[in-house]
């Protein structure tokens, strides 16, 4: 009888440490947010410059945890399976929404096992070749293709990446064969496209814009529907090739069944941080394009990627590397 008393006890203490916990303001103790790739790309850079920001609003530190690998399994991983308090979040590119296609026996489900809070930035894709290519135009590149199916490659970040499906909806639109080669991220594409081997890489604009600023790169076309902000005289791929769109975005996600209060405020949050000059300024320079969504604006854009490239990804025989 004792013992029950004193198991009851213990579980009515924790009980009541745990209300008090919860009754706490939102956060009091350090953050983490995980960044499934590795430091200095963009997407790394962009949750360091929120994270500064955010941290400052809320008088707690927020730690930035790069965790690369499987193209941002591991790290979702992580987040599926942590407490939906809000002190584990991570910062997703647009391929979140692809991997379902590309890693058949993904260890989470990629709607319900997160909680979508904001869609931060995003930033078009960039057609790149040297400095000295032949090609001026994405019309040459579709006439060179066309001339000899098959011969003609692009480079890009890892099989479905963006800069992957970049390439394949070009073939897809243009009704064309360029033969993708993957490369272990966007700067190695660069450092081969600079050396000679490839004749033209898609990279992402933070990836880009260094190298179109120092003029060792051409930019064919940008992958927006419309031009870039931070390019404005490259035009878009849809100007030469109609209804050519797509992008690399980046948004913040949490653990599945996170209070719809904490979301709204950890969205709010970031969103105002967003809206700050210093912010705004670094992330043009970047070359990345402020957005801040709803949860629910975010949520519907997981879906609708994931509808847009499922069948592209299937024709083109895309697996995970």
């Amino acid at each position: 009888m004792a013992g029950w008393i004193w198991r009851t006890a213990i579980a009515v203490a924790a009980m009541i440490a745990a209300g008090l916990a919860s009754a706490q303001p939102f956060p009091a103790k350090s953050v983490h947010i995980l960044v499934p790739y590795p430091p200095g790309g963009g997407v790394d850079v962009l949750t360091r410059t929120l994270a500064d920001a955010v941290s400052k609003t809320w008088g707690q530190s927020i730690v930035v945890e790069n965790r690369p690998g499987a193209g941002g399994v591991i790290a979702s991983q992580t987040i599926a399976t942590s407490a939906p308090d809000g002190y584990t979040l991570i910062m997703v590119a647009s391929g979140h929404a692809t991997n379902p296609f590309l890693y058949p026996k993904l260890p989470y489900d990629t709607f319900k096992d997160f909680s979508p809070i904001s869609l931060l930035a995003s930033s078009p894709n960039v057609l790149l070749v040297r400095a000295d290519s032949p090609f001026k135009s994405v019309g040459d590149v579709i006439a060179a293709a066309k001339a000899k199916p098959g011969s003609l490659t692009y480079a890009h970040a890892g099989n479905g990446t963006s800069t992957h499906l970049a390439g394949e909806l070009l073939n897809n639109l243009a009704k064309i064969d360029l033969s993708a080669i993957p490369y272990k991220g966007g700067m190695p594409a660069i450092n081969d496209l600079l050396g000679g081997q490839i004749p033209m890489s898609f990279n992402n604009g933070p990836e880009s814009i260094g190298q179109l600023q120092a003029g060792t790169v051409r930019a064919l076309a940008v992958t927006t529907a419309s031009r870039a902000p931070f390019l404005p005289d490259v035009p878009s791929m849809s100007e030469t090739v109609p209804g050519y769109d797509t992008e690399v975005w980046w948004g913040l996600l949490g653990p599945g069944g996170m209070p719809a209060d904490l979301v709204t405020k950890i969205s709010r949050d970031f969103v105002a941080a967003l809206n700050t000059e210093s912010v705004k300024e670094r992330l043009g320079k970047l070359g990345a394009i402020p957005i801040g969504s709803t949860p629910e604006k975010f949520d519907a854009k997981i879906h609708a990627d994931y509808d847009k490239w499922g069948s592209i990804i299937k024709a083109a025989g895309m697996k995970a590397e």
